[in-house]
């Protein structure tokens, strides 16, 4: 789950960061009065979105005057914000967040993320700050600073400063950039995140240390016990769909094709789109329907997929263990019988009880295509997807 920088920033100051005078806006009043509040005569306002790349959108603006400030809320209020992240939908600004403009003299990359490869949490650092991690890879390899961080003793004292040192901060500032390294790592641990990453986290000119800009995300998975970081969440920066998918305990992720696809299992998922799109097709989406899923959950998942109006076909490819193909396959019938599908729908099934599943398919006198291989199903799918589109 991600969150608004506003939100990063709070929670990052709790446990010590430092971060500038800022506050949130939801109207041009309210963030020419938070100008006010702030003081000063330069401001800052941000778009707060789901996204990197807002300044070059246009979603971060300097203003130099408390009208400039009503005007910049007044015309980024409303407007969507389309970034290299968001696609050509981009993502509805609702929020703007106010603050204070630092005098910078150098900015600096700062991420801890979940390594895979080492199974540990890894910070990651760059003198290159103000840039894509991306970018920075690319264009200046040689900066980037990585150290494994051990589980049961976290980040401790003299890897932090290590980090400051090979950063090149000065000697008077250290000792405050370790704490604000080992306040990261704190928070990253403490709040279940996969990530927290400030850019830029910036030297100003009087020698102080300050976050400029921050995000973090969290484990899903461990929600449960951070309601705090639940509350966080804001519907309005999702995909529609997948909301809709993660309210009903099903993982779903909105593509753009025309083939809808109902699967158990991240790596069956992308096999299948994989060979979609090898038979020369595009998946509109997958959803992952889980392990025991029920007739109810299966239908329910097919609602889902056929919500997203560029479906044009659904192919169903479940390999079942835990799950049990007779159930999915009651799960389609069911499907059939109360959506009116209008939509040809492919059912590749293989594994636990499949000859009784597709005894039930067959009996069912419905119009559902399948297969048994899943280069079969794909092949399928695109062929009747394609007449469809042609019709």
């Amino acid at each position: 789950m991600d969150i608004h920088e506003y939100q990063a920033k709070a929670l990052l100051a709790d446990f010590g960061v430092p971060i500038p005078a800022g506050g949130l806006a939801y109207s041009p009043e309210q963030a020419q009065y938070r100008a006010t509040e702030i003081g000063g005569d330069q401001w800052v306002v941000k778009a707060q979105v789901h996204t990197g790349g807002r300044g070059k959108a246009g979603g971060i603006r300097v203003c130099r005057s408390e009208q400039e400030v009503w005007t910049a809320a007044d015309e980024m209020l409303g407007s969507r914000l389309v970034t290299q992240q968001t696609g050509s939908r981009g993502r509805g600004v609702y929020r703007l967040y106010i603050e204070s403009v630092a005098e910078i003299d150098r900015e600096i990359y700062l991420g801890f993320v979940l390594d895979r490869g080492t199974e540990r949490v890894m910070l990651v650092a760059s003198a290159a700050g103000g840039m894509e991690i991306e970018q920075i890879a690319e264009d200046d390899p040689d900066s980037l600073i990585r150290v494994v961080i051990e589980p049961a003793v976290g980040l401790q004292g003299f890897q932090a400063r290590e980090v400051a040192f090979a950063l090149g901060l000065d000697a008077s500032i250290v000792t405050e950039a370790a704490n604000t390294l080992r306040a990261c790592y704190r928070s990253f641990r403490d709040l279940d995140a996969t990530m927290v990453e400030i850019n830029p986290l910036a030297v100003t000119a009087d020698g102080r240390i300050l976050a400029l800009d921050a995000k973090m995300t969290f484990d899903d998975n461990a929600l449960f016990r951070r309601q705090q970081i639940s509350e966080l969440r804001d519907k309005s920066q999702e995909d529609p769909r997948e909301m809709r998918a993660t309210d009903r305990g099903l993982s779903y992720v909105g593509l753009e094709g025309s083939i809808g696809c109902i699967i158990n299992g991240a790596g069956l998922a992308m096999a299948t789109m994989d060979m979609i799109k090898h038979s020369g097709g595009e998946p509109a989406n997958f959803l992952d329907i889980g392990g025991g899923a029920s007739p109810e959950r299966v239908a329910k998942a097919f609602n889902l997929v056929l919500s997203d109006e560029n479906v044009k076909g659904v192919l169903v490819n479940i390999f079942a263990g835990i799950n049990r193909c007779d159930w999915v396959a009651q799960g389609v019938v069911k499907a059939m019988q109360d959506l009116n599908i209008q939509v040809p729908v492919v059912v590749r099934l293989s594994g636990t009880n499949v000859e009784e599943g597709r005894r039930i398919l067959e009996e069912s006198s419905m119009p559902l295509i399948t297969a048994d291989t899943l280069a079969e199903a794909a092949e399928k799918s695109v062929a009747a997807t394609s007449e469809e589109v042609k019709v």
